[in-house]
């Protein structure tokens, strides 16, 4: 029947509603037991679309723009394109197999396992849903853990080359399997279905109708789009303000200097530890006159000895265990995590750290261990404010960054942005800039993250960066690092934050005796000077090359949060009619105008580059030009990133070249 502008079927206490949600998009949700909750998760409420729904005796349809489904009588779901082209339809298997496109299996306390199932095309390309550490852009005929881990974040939309987009808009801890023979998702644990599906003509259009429909990004700070430095740990004030001073007597712009964890005297304080950082409101005061905001990292850790603890969980304020000890992690102490679900928990956390931090003059945040990441990975064992972890448990990361965006936002920041080690569906619209977690300092690696930021862009993170060099240790003294780490920070120079961080040879062990923050180790240098004198020229020219892409890179954030087109993405995303560029993985574009090609291989000094149908290139380096649908060889010394510039745009070559 219709009911209030949707489609709805009641059978057998099952009830289906199928509504119009935003731009050419529909929303799917179907109750076990007749009762769907008012919970949005990851979406956003949109202005009322009138949609068509018509009825007749075997089936029902509804239309909201290009998007059509029709229900049968037998329930199950099929999704049409405007040009009556079936691009989604439900695997309903009645005889002999008699297996259901949605199954509810019962659990206690009325939740439900779900599995939901759809027919696949086996030629398909689908592009998305998160960040996972492989070398796959076209995720076809993968398997996907749905839930956070360091370095894996679930985000669980795509778009199919067949001409649609789908959400998932369950945060249970789940798994999404894209097989030849089928197509299915996996609900832990959940009390419904819910997912939206956008069908239109381009990637694009696809894309800006999603994040419409999740919410955009803020607008980003111009400081942010400049050279961000980090290491694991400037251990106190004066190494700090010592590494930017370095900075500016070498007359090389900085935007940001981090402050990594533990220059606290215990997780969970969110303050300081004033006998490490003695004069906050002067360090950041100096900082700011040299160009640069400070980042300070905050944990969600809360350690048993911290004077925040029992406070806390009194007020319930910290995740529950179901079974077991009371400890989610070690990290030199025990402790637990805060449940940033709770709003009570999200309110405490930010007052506490605007006193200690921004009234202080921090006024950016890096929100570390995101996930969160427990010590042993038993989802139903953890219980949240909005229920047990394998029901929820994703939608941590978004809670968190929507803490620290509403605290910044209630206090007059307006360009807000903090760095988060994971994130979920909607997590863009409270700033959060996500970056790849604790990844190896490996070529291997460096091409994951190629594949993984175009697939966050899809999934609708248009904020993105790695670990330059990899997180885990790397040694600036080895000359094969020392290539990895200019590969590395060519390719960072042309992804939306420019970022160097990681734990470097040597490792350097507390003080004996230390107090506070001082307990917990740290790593060798990792500023541009620490990799040797031609690594320096490198990565100091490609930090100025940045200073002067600041325009192109600031329309690029705008259209981003105007329209909701990421920064970077693959080539389909800007060429879907050139067939040859959905199975291209190592190249991107940067804007609609910049055709990246890093470099992934030790030793390479060139490599093999497509240039998309339709428009002419220049190459930057040699000012050579081409034609659209054709493929060359790009030379690329040691200084050198192959770069293409669209001609006609704006965008000229002689940015590219260095100042002398």
């Amino acid at each position: 029947m219709k009911k209030d502008n949707a489609l709805e079927r009641f059978f057998n206490s099952e009830l289906v509603r199928i509504e119009p949600w935003g731009k050419n998009a529909l929303r799917v949700r179907v109750s076990p037991d007749g009762r769907l909750s008012s919970e949005n998760r990851a979406l956003i409420e949109q202005e009322t679309v009138n949609a068509t729904v018509e009825i007749d005796g075997e089936s029902a349809s509804i239309v909201n723009g290009n998007a059509k489904a029709i229900i049968d009588k037998n329930g199950k779901i099929t999704f049409f394109n405007q040009n009556g082209r079936k691009v989604l339809e439900e695997a309903l298997r009645l005889q002999p197999l008699k297996t259901p496109a949605r199954f509810f299996k019962p659990q206690l306390m009325g939740k439900y396992q779900l599995t939901v199932s759809f027919e696949s095309d086996p030629c398909e390309r689908i592009f998305g849903m998160g960040q996972y550490q492989q070398p796959f852009l076209n995720l076809k005929g993968c398997v996907l853990e749905m839930a956070h881990r360091n370095s894996q974040a679930s985000v669980p939309f795509y778009i199919s080359d067949l001409g649609y987009g789908f959400l998932w808009n369950i945060p249970a801890i789940g798994e999404a399997s894209f097989g030849k023979n089928i197509t299915k998702f996996k609900a832990e644990s959940t009390s419904e279905l819910d997912y939206l599906i956008i069908i239109d003509d381009t990637p694009a259009d696809i894309e800006r109708a999603y994040m419409s429909c999740v919410g955009r990004a803020p607008m980003m700070p111009e400081f942010a789009l400049g050279f961000w430095q980090s290491k694991l740990r400037y251990r106190n004030q004066e190494e700090l303000l010592n590494i930017a001073r370095g900075y500016k007597e070498r007359g090389v712009p900085l935007s940001v200097i981090v402050c990594d964890f533990f220059h606290w005297p215990h997780q969970g304080d969110f303050r300081f530890d004033y006998d490490y950082f003695p004069d906050p409101e002067k360090m950041t005061e100096e900082l700011r006159e040299m160009g640069t905001e400070l980042m300070v990292s905050v944990w969600p850790t809360i350690e048993f000895g911290s004077e925040n603890y029992r406070e806390m969980l009194e007020k319930g304020y910290l995740i529950r265990n179901d079974r077991g000890p009371f400890n989610h992690t070690e990290f030199v102490h025990p402790s637990v995590f805060y449940d940033a679900t709770n709003p009570g928990a999200r309110k405490f956390v930010w007052d506490t750290v605007k006193k200690n931090y921004y009234d202080k003059g921090v006024r950016l945040f890096w929100l570390d261990e995101a996930e969160p990441e427990y010590m042993l990975y038993d989802f139903d064992n953890h219980r949240y404010y909005e229920g047990n972890c394998a029901e929820v448990g994703n939608i941590y990361p978004v809670r968190y960054a929507q803490g620290f965006y509403e605290g910044l936002k209630s206090v007059g920041e307006k360009e807000i942005i903090s760095l988060v080690r994971c994130a979920w569906a909607g997590s863009a619209k409270y700033g959060a800039l996500v970056w790849s977690g604790d990844i190896m300092p490996t070529f291997e690696a460096l091409n994951d993250q190629v594949r993984a930021g175009l697939n966050m862009a899809i999934a609708g993170i248009p904020w993105w960066t790695t670990d330059i060099g990899g997180f885990d240790y790397g040694d600036p003294t080895d000359n094969d690092y020392r290539e990895l780490t200019v590969r590395w920070f060519e390719y960072a120079t042309f992804c939306p934050v420019l970022r160097l961080h990681g734990y470097r040879a040597p490792y350097i062990p507390a003080d004996e005796g230390a107090t506070g923050g001082g307990q917990c180790y740290t790593g060798g240098d990792n500023e541009i000077w620490s990799f040797g004198d031609e690594a320096y020229e490198i990565m100091k020219d490609h930090i100025f090359l940045r200073e002067r892409l600041k325009p192109y890179i600031s329309d690029l954030m705008k259209a981003a949060h105007e329209k909701g087109d990421p920064p970077m993405r693959p080539l389909f995303y800007d060429f879907p009619s050139d067939k040859r560029v959905w199975d291209i993985d190592t190249e991107y574009m940067l804007g609609k105008d910049l055709l990246v090609a890093p470099i992934l291989e030790l030793g390479a000094r060139d490599r093999y580059v497509y240039l998309p149908l339709g428009e002419s290139w220049i190459e930057v380096l040699t000012g050579n030009e081409y034609m659209g649908g054709t493929s060359v060889t790009a030379d690329a010394p040691l200084d050198t990133i192959p770069l293409f510039i669209r001609k006609g745009s704006e965008l000229k070559r002689e940015i590219f070249i260095k100042e002398k």
